[in-house]
């Protein structure tokens, strides 16, 4: 399954919303596992969520748990390209959150430019996700979901992501 947005263009109405679904959910999936790697590279875990964070990582374990909710609605829910593309934005600030927590860790040039791409796929996915596009502009969608592959492959390089 790619996450390109290119492969719903020229659907009908239901079939492009289920394409769109496809394309921000591994999206948002794949974000998600990079902030619970950035995470856990930065020794954040899940039990330092707060309610009110008072530091980056009760903020960073904190946006996490909302990010496995919020993909756990959108599993749940009918397919919405607007809903789903902010959920594929916030689970890419969730792991830009993370990185930053990584890079602050290990503080060589992987992880630079692994942070770096955490930030590029955060705005991508935050301009597929708002405005006039609402997840449905595939060129935006595609920008995204690129942005999103490199993020990975910066983060394997970093060491975060197995």
């Amino acid at each position: 399954m790619g996450v390109s947005g290119r492969e719903a263009v020229g659907a009908g109405p239901d079939t492009r919303a289920e394409g769109l679904r496809r394309v921000h959910g591994a999206r948002a999936h794949s974000a998600h596992d990079r902030a619970v790697a950035a995470c856990r590279y930065a020794g954040v875990g899940q039990d330092a969520a707060e309610i009110v964070p008072k530091d980056a990582v009760g903020r960073a374990a904190n946006a996490l748990r909302l990010a496995a909710r919020s993909l756990d609605a959108l599993a749940a829910s009918a397919p919405d390209p607007a809903a789903d593309a902010r959920c594929a934005r916030n689970a890419a600030a969730t792991a830009a959150l993370a990185a930053q927590l990584a890079a602050a860790r290990d503080g060589g040039p992987a992880a630079a430019a692994a942070l770096r791409a955490a930030l590029t796929a955060s705005r991508t996915a935050a301009a597929a996700a708002g405005g006039t596009a609402r997840g449905r502009d595939a060129a935006l969608n595609a920008d995204a979901g690129e942005a999103e592959r490199r993020a990975v492959v910066t983060a394997r390089e970093a060491g975060w992501l197995a």
